[in-house]
């Protein structure tokens, strides 16, 4: 408990300066901070999958909400690598469970820029873990310069645009849907 306190303290300080640069673009598209979550991935061309999927899982309400939130947000490309069978199977209203628990494997309840959890991976030793809402731990670490994430099944994201700040949170636009343990 004291070290999730820490994260949203140490986040917090880190986002007072980063508020006043200019929001990253996604897809092109640029992430208004006074917008939430939701409504910046909406306009973000790269995330139609995601939100699609945010839809079906009933998140919306949720991720729109005060927050804090860190959102990993895997783009199309990472959906793609996903089977067409396995997403449409998870698509299906009987699997509404297990899509909300994949989603929010991807959701951290603190705000946590990239600085943050940089800080916390070199305190760390090198790996940190980032235990999510949809109770999973993802492993943080830094490669070539970049965060990676870890599933607990050995899959690897990288994120590839940090710190797109919201007026709830922050995303971190990353290359591939990380998965609960199987």
């Amino acid at each position: 408990m004291l070290r999730t306190l820490t994260l949203a303290a140490t986040a917090a300080a880190l986002t007072t300066g980063a508020a006043m640069a200019a929001n990253p673009t996604v897809g092109g598209a640029p992430m208004l901070v006074e917008r939430n979550i939701v409504e910046n991935a909406v306009n973000s061309p790269i995330h139609t999958t995601l939100v699609a999927a945010v839809k079906q899982a009933g998140l919306v309400d949720t991720l729109a909400s005060e927050g804090p939130f860190t959102v990993f947000a895997p783009t199309d490309a990472a959906f793609a690598m996903v089977t067409p069978e396995s997403l449409n199977a998870l698509m299906q209203p009987g699997a509404k469970k297990q899509l909300t628990e994949i989603l929010t494997c991807h959701v951290v309840g603190a705000k946590a820029m990239s600085t943050a959890i940089a800080g916390m991976i070199a305190d760390d030793g090198g790996m940190h873990p980032v235990p999510t809402l949809g109770g999973c731990t993802l492993q943080a670490k830094m490669t070539g310069g970049k965060i990676t994430l870890t599933d607990e099944n050995g899959r690897m994201a990288t994120v590839t645009v940090a710190d797109v700040e919201q007026s709830n949170g922050v995303i971190h636009v990353i290359d591939r849907v990380l998965l609960p343990k199987q």
